[in-house]
């Protein structure tokens, strides 16, 4: 399938021709009310000041959406969402004079969709790989819960690549494999991902009712301050792309399965490695998922400068919940790690 190098408008699409087959399921069929009750085509490809585009890297083709210019800010998304995540971040960080990109992981939004690839290791190349692709030799690198997972990962296999890692809901890969196994709390809190071992039921239910239990999902994981309507349909809408389900729980089936396996043990053995990279670790007070005590620790793996805000009163998705707070916090930190 031929990939597209060049910009495209950031226009919703569902004609976009032969070679834009995910786009293509995302807006074909995929229709429903919007926040304001109209209803309107649905794409993964929403409009605004940044440009969509395709590239390769490792294997597989990458949606991502782009905004300004300068040292490269890369935004990884975490579940139940996609690049649509970082809409504020990537306005605020073209301001102050970042390139930012926020993009799609495999099987999920405008990506490629594999039958294989979900493992930690190949994940985070996924990841170094688009940097390399967007001509860049190093990135100050931003990830989000499973995201975050990966920029961890990231950091360990490709030091040399990553200039500063901000890591959002996410404990450190030692840290949560330890509480899965010790921690009743933490497996509490991680009841749906334990519920994705089954076979296609998660799939499923999870686009059952328009995505319904998604939509629950987010309201459940927020503080106060929540999500706003047209998050949660952009989200719901999301899932229901044809594989998506899928393709965006196989890593928490191997994050669970491996754990006994020699694969997951030799994972846990390389994630001992110190990380060189400056790193920003935050994590809302109020996270019903990945509980702070549980993310709280992850200095002891950093061997550079580090940096935790625990911030109180938020849920698990600060970049959404409390976007002017946390755009705040990752300005400073980049800004002070430009070189």
């Amino acid at each position: 399938m031929p990939l597209d190098q060049k910009p495209v408008p950031a226009q919703p699409s569902a004609d976009s021709g032969p070679d834009r087959a995910p786009d293509r399921e995302a807006a074909g069929g995929s229709s429903g009310a919007a926040a304001g009750g109209a209803t309107e085509a649905w794409s993964v490809r929403q409009p605004g000041p940044w440009t969509h585009r395709d590239l390769a890297a490792n294997g597989a083709r990458f949606h991502i959406a782009e905004l300004g210019a300068g040292p490269l800010v890369l935004l990884v998304h975490g579940w139940p969402e996609y690049w649509w995540a970082w809409r504020h971040q990537l306005t605020a960080l073209a301001e102050a004079g970042y390139r930012a990109v926020a993009l799609d992981l495999r099987g999920i939004g405008g990506s490629d969709r594999t039958p294989r690839g979900y493992d930690p290791g190949n994940l985070a190349l996924d990841i170094t790989g688009v940097i390399r692709s967007l001509g860049e030799r190093r990135a100050h690198l931003v990830g989000h819960a499973s995201g975050g997972t990966l920029a961890w990962v990231a950091a360990v296999m490709r030091p040399s690549v990553i200039q500063s890692l901000t890591v959002v809901s996410a404990a450190h890969p030692r840290d949560l494999r330890r509480a899965l196994l010790t921690d009743r709390r933490q497996m509490a809190a991680f009841e749906h991902v334990l519920g994705f071992q089954r076979p296609w039921i998660p799939e499923r239910r999870l686009v059952a009712e328009d995505a319904a239990l998604v939509g629950r999902y987010l309201d459940a994981w927020t503080g106060p301050n929540g999500l706003d309507e047209a998050a949660v349909h952009a989200y719901r809408q999301a899932i229901q792309i044809p594989s998506t389900a899928h393709c965006s729980i196989e890593p928490y089936r191997w994050l669970v399965r491996s754990m006994a396996r020699p694969d997951g043990i030799q994972f846990a053995r390389r994630m001992k490695k110190p990380i060189t990279a400056p790193t920003l670790h935050v994590q809302g007070a109020a996270d019903p998922v990945l509980l702070s005590h549980t993310a709280l620790g992850g200095g002891e793996y950093v061997a550079a400068p580090y940096r935790w805000r625990l911030l109180p009163g938020v849920g698990h998705f600060p970049h959404e919940e409390v976007p002017e707070q946390f755009t705040a916090e990752l300005l400073d930190w980049v800004s002070r790690h430009k070189e």
